[in-house]
């Protein structure tokens, strides 16, 4: 029997490794059998291509990387995870929370092509990844939503308290922009769950932005 794979994807600045760490606090409290993924997998040599592509040795900006190109790197990786990894407790019957997955290139690659040639991109991407790597679809996907202009806010703050530099698609606004733009739309027309992570502007607390996040996820697990 598989288990439940629940994929949390979302704008960058949006929260999403705040809220799978709440998400794994409730799924403990509840005495729920998961076990948490995170893609890419910085360090692993499966992920190293990706990690290159992110700091700009294969093009100093998003589009000089094709979207299927970029796709396949980070196909790489999701399927040496799945074969290596999770795959046992998957088929198991275990909850899989994943911090981005397959979803994250449909997000941050179809951007990269004209409005016409989108679909024939995600339909290829997602016959490449569930049904020729047979990789699990998601059971569910959230959406974290965020304005671009707070998501920017919050990508700086995160740089100045970490002192990491910001990856090659973190340092194109126009790119995140029309990242987040294709990214409601696809969601929309995929059945994702949308969640605005703000609220008149502001920036909504973790925990009411959680509080939403486990109201989709509970019938999913039978709680």
């Amino acid at each position: 029997m598989s288990g439940k794979l629940i994929v949390l994807e979302g704008a960058d600045g949006a929260g999403k490794t705040t809220q799978a760490g709440l998400m794994v606090r409730r799924l403990e409290g509840e005495g729920v059998p998961f076990r948490q993924v995170k893609f890419p997998r910085y360090g692993s040599p499966f992920a190293a291509p990706v990690e290159r592509y992110l700091q700009g040795d294969l093009g100093k900006k998003p589009g000089d990387v094709s979207a299927y190109a970029a796709s396949t790197l980070y196909a790489v990786d999701r399927y040496a995870s799945f074969r290596q990894d999770w795959r046992e407790d998957y088929e198991g019957g275990k909850v899989i929370l994943t911090d981005r997955y397959t979803t994250s290139n449909a997000v941050h690659q179809a951007p990269k092509l004209p409005e016409g040639e989108r679909q024939p991109y995600l339909d290829w991407l997602f016959d490449l990844e569930y049904s020729r790597l047979a990789l699990p679809e998601p059971d569910l996907v959230i959406y974290l939503d965020l304005p671009a202009e707070i998501a920017a806010r919050m990508l700086r703050l995160r740089e100045e308290a970490t002192h990491t530099r910001a990856d090659i698609h973190e340092q194109d606004g126009a790119y995140l922009r029309a990242c987040q733009e294709s990214a409601r739309e696809i969601a929309d027309r995929l059945g994702w769950r949308r969640v605005d992570c703000s609220r008149e502007g502001a920036l909504r607390t973790p925990e009411d932005i959680h509080r939403e996040l486990w109201e989709l996820v509970r019938p999913l697990i039978g709680k």
